[in-house]
């Protein structure tokens, strides 16, 4: 008798995954007819390819730790015993990087498990047309945050559309930068227009959609897209610039927050754990570094509300429920849309004015005085420092600085542009032999 084909169990919320971007063997598994008749089991689906999110790889730990550990915001301490993070801390990565691997293969888990209901949508006959729509936008959001935060550490990655079942068509190519731009883009333009334009934080909705495009129009230099969808989401999406800024993470699902990935007690992240000091039982194995803490301008309210000391010791408290690491992790906010905004109008030689009056809004929140900035040069490096410090420890700094070229200058351990990629994991490429599937160069 023949072996049935069988997919994941997304119900119970795991798609158990090795680090080859298609290879899934799941500890539990149905047959593929089975798995999903009704609509329920396409909600329970989503649920599951959201899951991918709270690995302590992707947004429950790593993923984040890593662009401030990488650039120039965290520092990995000379006590501190992740032998992987000393890594990422001086640019020196090997390719059998645990925890490199592990935001690779998380990534894919989540893109596959999307990629697994999405193709049982249309064969759901208790669900409308907008049921459908709806569903399979929220699945492109996913799979498109998932495809661009890939690109966004690795460069060129293999684009993957479709579920994998078993063992069959593990070996693929990279995509072009371009191509996984298109790709990423033509996902969330989708989700952009069926997603509903309200609901909670940890789902998707319109306007996180098209906060996320406004990001991925301005990383990918389309300058005009990004300001206009910033735009649109600052005056119409509904969201509040909190007057006091502690306030953004003393609560889950702030005014300000537009997408935030869940967690509770039993999907916990541990993101206090390695930031706090070993006398609060935390591991310590990142710290604040010197020049982030240079970096604050006297009266700024974002210092007291980001860092703490022990001692001399400055220690990132934005995320600190170290006891049950309940955070919810956020991904995008309103402030970062007046930022794009200025970034976005700045290159395309706009208003002076204007471009000072979006940065002035985010330094007056932080109790600071307007910009001096005057010329177009001096505006994007003030919004690079405000982005410093209004996102220090939310994961934006190593990307600001490769995106915008600035890493090699900026960054003493970057002295190249190969070292503005993170490598390829071995693992991927030991198990896909397709010959485009190539290291990043200077690994």
């Amino acid at each position: 008798m023949s072996m049935k084909k069988i997919i994941p169990i997304v119900f119970v919320l795991m798609a158990v995954m090795s680090c080859n971007t298609l290879e899934v063997e799941p500890q539990n598994s149905i047959p593929a007819e089975n798995a999903f008749q009704t609509k329920a089991d396409i909600e329970r689906g989503i649920l599951g390819a959201y899951a991918s999110f709270q690995s302590l790889s992707y947004y429950g730990r790593t993923f984040l730790i890593f662009s401030d550990l990488a650039a120039d915001n965290l520092s990995h301490p000379v006590d501190a015993t992740a032998t992987e993070y000393a890594q990422v801390d001086s640019n020196n990565i090997l390719p059998e990087n645990g925890s490199v691997g592990g935001i690779w293969a998380m990534c894919y888990d989540g893109i596959n498990v999307a990629n697994n209901v999405i193709v049982k949508v249309p064969t759901i006959d208790d669900m409308t047309e907008q049921e459908r729509n709806e569903a399979l936008a929220e699945l492109y959001f996913i799979r498109a945050l998932n495809h661009f935060n890939l690109l966004n550490y690795f460069g060129g990655i293999p684009i993957k559309l479709q579920p994998t079942v078993g063992t069959n068509g593990l070996d693929v190519p990279r995509n072009s930068v371009s191509e996984v731009f298109a790709q990423i883009i033509e996902d969330m333009t989708f989700a952009s227009v069926y997603l509903p334009t309200s609901g909670g934080k940890t789902r998707a909705t319109k306007y996180a959609a098209k906060a996320m495009l406004a990001r991925i129009h301005l990383y990918k230099g389309d300058y005009a897209q990004a300001r206009d969808l910033a735009t649109e989401v600052i005056e119409d999406g509904g969201y509040t610039l909190l007057g006091n800024y502690a306030d953004i993470f003393a609560d889950d699902a702030s005014a300000e927050s537009i997408f935030e990935i869940y967690f509770s007690q039993t999907e916990r992240n541990r993101i206090a754990e390695y930031n706090f000091p070993h006398s609060l039982n935390g591991r310590r194995e990142v710290q604040p570094s010197d020049g982030l803490l240079a970096a604050y301008e006297t009266n700024d309210t974002r210092f007291a509300a980001s860092l703490a000391f022990e001692g001399t010791n400055a220690y990132a408290i934005k995320y600190d429920d170290l006891s049950l690491g309940a955070d919810n992790v956020i991904v995008v906010r309103l402030a970062e849309m007046y930022l794009i905004r200025a970034e976005a109008n700045a290159n395309l030689n706009g208003s002076i004015d204007t471009i000072k009056s979006d940065i002035n809004t985010i330094r007056q929140r932080a109790n600071l005085l307007n910009t001096n900035a005057l010329t177009y040069d001096q505006l994007l490096l003030a919004i690079e420092n405000e982005r410093r410090v209004e996102f220090a420890f939310e994961g934006h700094r190593w990307f600001d600085l490769v995106r915008t070229g600035r890493a090699i200058a900026v960054l003493p351990n970057v002295n190249s542009t190969n070292q503005t990629l993170f490598p390829i994991p071995l693992d991927e490429l030991q198990a896909n032999n397709h010959t485009g599937m190539v290291q990043n160069p200077g690994y």
